[in-house]
């Protein structure tokens, strides 16, 4: 692990194969999870996964916020409650929905074994083709064909361990996470981009490691390294959650040092 992150106030951080292991969150990462919160360590997960599932995990999970669909949207408790942030309103969140039903179509048409993600009911922003979560795993010809169908329409498309998002709309993660920064800490995150850091494992969360100094990838992200422009900065020695783990035991290190001293 790389020195001085003891100064790191908050940890932005993937879910689907970087917190989770084979679709669970183990004990080992939700202890990780617990530990960072009574250390005072914010966690904010970001992730492609569904407004529906963001507003379960910042109800019930132990941390800061969760920024949802890619960057469409957060959420996070407060005293006055559930605090819900969207990127578009409800009438362009239509627009966009109706939009990508089209894509719909022709994905499944032209892309033999696709499906549609199980948690796509819980969408606000965008549709998730899933290539290898409750389908039979497809080749990376396939992935590219579902992401040239997204793109030929306009859409923006994320590649994760699992599906491939789709989307209308100016968001991404590191978008969300620059808002998120400014909202809930009242701080520029360029400005005080060493007090943040993240954690990921795909090609979707290449934007996060080109701009956070502080840039883990669990190791599992070594198999998407050959297409990737900017990996991260750090690589775990171990993968998924554990990996996870590694980095807040990290961090939680160096701040209890820093407290020592």
């Amino acid at each position: 692990m790389p020195p001085d992150l003891q100064n790191i106030r908050c940890l932005f951080a993937d879910i689907d194969d970087t917190m989770s292991t084979h679709g669970k969150i183990t004990q080992q990462a939700y202890d990780a999870l617990w530990r960072a919160h009574h250390a005072g360590l914010a966690i904010v997960p970001v992730t492609g996964r569904p407004a529906g599932w963001c507003d379960h995990i910042a109800r019930m999970w132990p941390v800061d916020g969760v920024i949802g669909e890619n960057g469409g949207l957060y959420m996070r408790m407060t005293e006055q409650g559930l605090q819900r942030e969207f990127r578009y309103d409800e009438a362009t969140r239509a627009g966009f929905r109706q939009g990508l039903e089209k894509i719909r179509e022709e994905v499944l048409a032209k892309v033999p074994g696709s499906g549609i993600a199980s948690d796509q009911p819980y969408r606000e922003y965008d549709l998730a083709i899933d290539f290898g979560e409750d389908v039979e795993p497809l080749s990376q010809e396939a992935v590219a064909d579902i992401v040239r169908i997204f793109e030929a329409h306009g859409a923006t498309a994320k590649i994760s361990s699992i599906h491939v998002n789709g989307w209308f709309g100016e968001f991404d993660k590191l978008s969300m996470a620059k808002q998120y920064t400014r909202d809930v800490f009242g701080v520029s995150l360029g400005e005080e981009r060493d007090r943040f850091a993240f954690c990921g494992d795909s090609p979707n969360d290449e934007p996060m490691f080109a701009y956070f100094t502080h840039s883990f990838g669990v190791a599992n992200v070594r198999q998407f390294l050959p297409q990737m422009q900017s990996p991260p900065a750090t690589i775990t020695q171990s993968e998924a959650g554990a990996g996870f783990t590694e980095v807040v035991d990290a961090i939680l290190r160096d701040r209890q040092t820093k407290q020592q001293g």
